[in-house]
């Protein structure tokens, strides 16, 4: 165990707060602790513009005490998946501006993820001119779907140059800045599920031997350095990140150091300004549980808002923020299929089930036709 001593203040007695009271994350007032995980929905153009349907989507669950964005491209090399929508040109900017005010309209706060796919990417669902880099050259093992050619092998990735990491640094920087002029609120870096930022962590996809790959500090180089220069640029109170610590997505494997790589890299964030920490935990999914002493750990060595996403109903939402485990719950399947989670929740209504079959597929059919109660 590798805990930062630092910054390990005890867990707060929270026993008085509900799920339904507003927080204050930052500088950011939230009307209350339930957080719309992020979800892929695939409903952008091939260019990764977003499309009309997705205010009335977004909006329908403004609700949420903040909206965290499906994953968004930075960039024309990041948009490895069929109609992800992006935020690296001027139309897409304008694009995003009506879906921001749907969710500011009714109240909400939502910030803008940040996803670079890295090698869970193929050349059929980006643009003729894109590259398909990775920190090695290691093939994720298995297909992608494609709409011009269905299911297709994962290729293998382009290493990156340190001019090509250099690039991504910089992307990642100016699609927040472009997120920020989009009127979101903040950005949250998507450093999970096994997509660049997971990729350069992780000794399974990590094969490096400079100063980007080898060690722990070699490892998490690239994440702290895109965290600071994000932060930098649009302030570190409208940044979080996003971890998947344990998690087994795009081919990620638990691994020895994998306890001693987020205790290192927690004090850097946090040197960063970072506004929060929101850990993915995927086992209600199948996935292996993130070790309920490691959550502790985490809960324990960060100084500010800490959430976690996943594996939650009300009932254990509202044990964990009693606890002082977490700060925010995030939800993702109940806010898709219930864009009026909050009241369903507060009166005790039924929940609606998601259409899986349409997680993924275009048009308003499973997106923005689920009824209120």
């Amino acid at each position: 165990m590798y805990p930062p001593k630092k910054l390990e203040p005890p867990l707060t007695n929270t026993t008085h707060n509900t799920l339904f009271q507003p927080y204050t994350m930052g500088s950011i007032q939230l009307a209350n602790r339930l957080v719309m995980n992020p979800m892929t929905r695939c409903r952008a153009d091939a260019t990764g513009t977003p499309q009309d349907p997705m205010a009335e989507y977004y909006g329908q669950r403004a609700t949420a005490g903040l909206i965290v964005s499906e994953g968004i491209a930075p960039s024309a090399n990041g948009k490895g998946y069929a109609r992800i929508p992006g935020l690296w040109s001027d139309a897409q900017v304008q694009a995003w501006k009506p879906i921001v005010n749907a969710v500011h309209a009714k109240g909400g706060k939502i910030f803008a993820q940040l996803m670079h796919t890295g090698r869970v990417s193929h050349a059929a669902n980006m643009a003729a001119d894109a590259k398909i880099l990775a920190p090695s050259a290691l093939a994720l093992a298995g297909q992608m779907y494609t709409d011009s050619q269905g299911m297709q092998d994962y290729p293998v990735p382009q290493e990156m140059t340190e001019a090509d990491i250099a690039q991504a640094k910089a992307e990642f920087v100016q699609a927040a800045q472009n997120a920020i002029a989009a009127g979101f609120d903040g950005v949250e870096l998507h450093a999970a599920n096994g997509y660049l930022l997971e990729q350069f962590l992780s000794p399974t996809t990590n094969h490096r031997t400079d100063g980007w790959g080898g060690s722990v500090e070699n490892r998490i180089r690239f994440v702290a350095e895109v965290v600071r220069e994000t932060a930098a640029a649009i302030g570190g109170d409208k940044l979080g990140i996003r971890l998947s610590p344990y998690g087994t997505n795009s081919g990620m494997v638990e691994y020895p150091e994998v306890q001693e790589t987020y205790f290192k890299l927690l004090p850097l964030l946090a040197d960063a300004g970072l506004a929060y920490v929101h850990v993915a935990d995927h086992a209600a999914m199948g996935a292996p549980a993130v070790p309920a002493a490691f959550k502790q750990a985490l809960r324990k060595a960060w100084p500010r808002t800490f959430f976690i996403g996943g594996s939650f109903d009300q009932a254990s939402g509202q044990q964990a923020v009693s606890d002082g485990l977490v700060d925010l719950i995030g939800l993702g399947r109940a806010f898709l299929a219930n864009p009026d989670l909050v009241q369903r929740f507060k009166e005790g209504l039924a929940l609606a089930a998601p259409d899986m079959g349409t997680f993924f597929t275009p048009g308003a059919k499973g997106y923005t036709d689920y009824a209120p109660a």
